[in-house]
């Protein structure tokens, strides 16, 4: 038994997987500089983390789905992990934010990249809409 069509759809939507992944990735940016002030706790920040878990494994599916191989991000969520957890193991301050941003943000882009790269193999299997919405900032 094959599921819904709408199911399939849903399964394989790249755009739609990688828009929500992204929206974590800025939220984590958010949720982090809100942390650094105390304004934010650090399960909001594990919280926002384990979002962006999901949304990667969603967007790992959904490139499955067309027979895409993401295997040279498929570390993203790990290394991540590791940032993290040592920036949360300091107390917040905008300085120790500092300290752990520029490697937050290296894993972060690396994901980026590594999504762009798979532009190509999305419009060959027949995607039409940019997995990567343009954004002039």
């Amino acid at each position: 038994m094959h599921p819904p069509a709408f199911y399939q759809r849903a399964q394989g939507d790249v755009p739609s997987a990688v828009r929500n992944l992204l929206l974590s990735m800025k939220q984590l940016q958010d949720v982090l500089k809100r942390w650094s002030v105390s304004q934010a706790s650090e399960s909001q920040v594990s919280d926002v983390y384990v979002q962006i878990g999901t949304d990667f494994n969603t967007t790992m599916h959904a490139f499955s789905y067309h027979k895409i191989d993401l295997s040279d991000i498929h570390s993203v969520p790990k290394d991540l992990r590791v940032v993290l957890e040592q920036c949360l193991a300091e107390d917040p301050s905008p300085q120790v934010l500092n300290v752990f941003m520029p490697q937050i943000r290296q894993v972060l882009y690396r994901l980026l990249h590594g999504l762009q790269a798979k532009q190509d193999a999305w419009r060959a299997v027949g995607g039409q809409m940019p997995m990567i919405p343009f954004d002039p900032r």
